[in-house]
């Protein structure tokens, strides 16, 4: 841990320190299942938790490690308030599917609630409100649309100018009865479960492609197969399309994360600014010790400026408003946000009804994950779900999502057509240890970066996803996408999809 108010060096998730993770062999043969799963976050593990339990045979991939990507760098909070929502899915679905919605979030909630008590896990469950608040006088008038949305909907809250949190606010409205917990010592426990039903789990396992046919297979990096009744493709972005055209409907944002102590005892409760920039406060138990977790700073995957300013930022508001003794951790992470704000759960296209996907969460994966891994599990197993209308893939509403749809191909354009005119002439001899340029080797566009000891990598900057051009991410030490949100290792290594295959190194001797 860190022992001042500096930020860490390196960006690490405090979910993941401390546990201890089951550790699985890579897939080196074709094996036949029942159900094939892609992603080892939580869509995926608690769908093969489910399945295994209705006796399939299950097998589970993923391209690293298990729990370490978007579900490892969460913010872990079991709600249904996320954020202003319920007024906006009213005015866009009507009554019916918000409903709908609400229903959907708390019977995830349910189902995490019941599974650690039946499984006795021991993961930090806590029962919180959740609130969310504005100190700006042109969002009260949306906290109030949204308590009006409540009343209508039948969800307990309550509109209050008093709440605990001292920041600068003028009003708030809670959610009752919600919750936070400890992500990763509930999911390991899970695939501990998953394990012992015979679920095979398999690491460092990239899957390519599927092909479709009645019985379809998984393909790997390395040509293995894995052949199956049904796919579920759990890989946060769909590393399958199916011709489902998900990069056109949907866009990537990264948000940050402090974990800090302060002299302050936390009030309680989990908070989130309506207006933006995004600022959301909940606490966690470390070693005993109360932290503040202080999250927020939202923007598109590989735009904007130097990400390392917005840790920046989250540090300042910290210190203004909680006081900072320490910061003791500090990581980001990456969502995606669809047409209509609502995930798309489902088939992947009407024509696939074998291949499922989820993706789409918009930073509330915790309880969305959840009902993604029930709906497929219930699917499959021939039971009837709610939810299967709302979530589907296959929806289109003309409002917003025809705006939506114009807005972000549109942005894609003009960062498509940008990175390839930028030009450059800055030189790799005037980098300093721990800094990156962008500039031209050979009349091509490179990426380069000096490490702390002064080793220099040099890569093409075009994403093998869709040919846009990637940019620096200070923050993290990657270099992100700014059109579709692939990530990439400063060696050019996939960190984060869509993009299948690495960035292509550049010999610079």
């Amino acid at each position: 841990m860190a022992q001042s108010k500096e930020l860490p060096q390196y960006p690490e998730p405090y979910w993941r320190d401390g546990i201890d993770f089951p550790h699985f062999s890579k897939l080196d043969e074709d094996i036949q299942v029942d159900v094939g799963i892609v992603g080892g976050g939580i869509v995926g593990i608690t769908a093969a938790y489910l399945l295994s339990k209705q006796n399939k045979k299950v097998a589970l991939i993923d391209a690293g490690v298990i729990l370490n990507g978007t579900t490892g760098h969460t913010t872990a909070k079991i709600t249904a308030q996320h954020d202003l929502i319920y007024d906006e899915l009213i005015q866009h679905f009507g009554k019916e599917k918000a409903k709908l919605y609400y229903e959907a979030q708390m019977a995830a909630k349910s189902f995490i609630e019941n599974t650690i008590n039946d499984l006795e896990i021991d993961c930090d469950y806590e029962k919180q409100d959740a609130i969310v608040f504005t100190n700006s006088n042109d969002y009260i008038m949306q906290l109030e649309n949204e308590k009006k949305a409540y009343d209508e909907l039948g969800i307990e809250g309550e509109i209050t100018d008093n709440i605990p949190l001292e920041v600068p606010y003028k009003k708030a409205l809670i959610m009752k009865d919600q919750a936070q917990y400890h992500p990763l010592k509930y999911l390991t426990t899970l695939v501990e479960e998953s394990v012992k039903n015979g679920v095979q789990f398999y690491e460092n396992t990239t899957a390519v492609d599927i092909e479709y046919n009645k019985h379809p297979a998984i393909i790997t990096r390395d040509g293995k197969r894995i052949v199956s009744k049904y796919v579920l493709v759990a890989s946060h972005y769909p590393f399958y399309d199916g011709l489902g055209f998900y990069p056109t409907r949907m866009y990537a944002e990264r948000a940050y994360v402090l974990a800090i102590k302060s002299k302050k005892k936390y009030p309680g409760g989990m908070y989130i600014t309506a207006e933006q920039p995004t600022r959301s406060i909940r606490s966690v138990k470390i070693n005993g010790e109360e932290v503040w977790l202080v999250i927020g700073d939202n923007h598109k995957t590989g735009q904007g400026k130097s990400t390392i300013e917005h840790y920046e930022a989250l540090r300042d508001y910290a210190e203004n408003n909680i006081g900072i003794e320490e910061i003791v951790y500090r990581w980001s992470t990456q969502d995606l946000t669809t047409l209509d704000k609502v995930p798309y759960i489902g088939s992947i296209t009407s024509e696939q009804d074998n291949i499922y996907v989820a993706t789409g969460f918009r930073k509330w994966g915790m309880t969305n994950g959840t009902i993604a891994a029930k709906m497929f599990s219930e699917k499959i197993m021939g039971q009837d779900n709610p939810y299967g209308e709302l979530f589907t893939p296959a929806r289109f509403q003309p409002d917003p999502s025809l705006r939506k749809f114009a807005s972000i191909n549109a942005d894609v354009a003009k960062h498509l057509i940008k990175g390839k005119l930028e030009f450059t002439e800055n030189n790799i001899r005037d980098l300093s240890a721990d800094e990156a340029t962008i500039t031209r080797i050979n009349g091509k566009r490179a990426g380069v970066y000096k490490d702390k000891d002064n080793k220099v990598y040099a890569l093409d900057t075009t994403c093998t996803h869709m040919g846009c051009e990637v940019e620096w991410n200070s923050g993290e030490r990657t270099w992100d996408c700014p059109c579709h949100g692939s990530r990439f290792s400063y060696t050019g290594e996939v960190v984060e999809g869509p993009a299948k295959r690495p960035l292509e190194q550049i010999n610079i001797d």
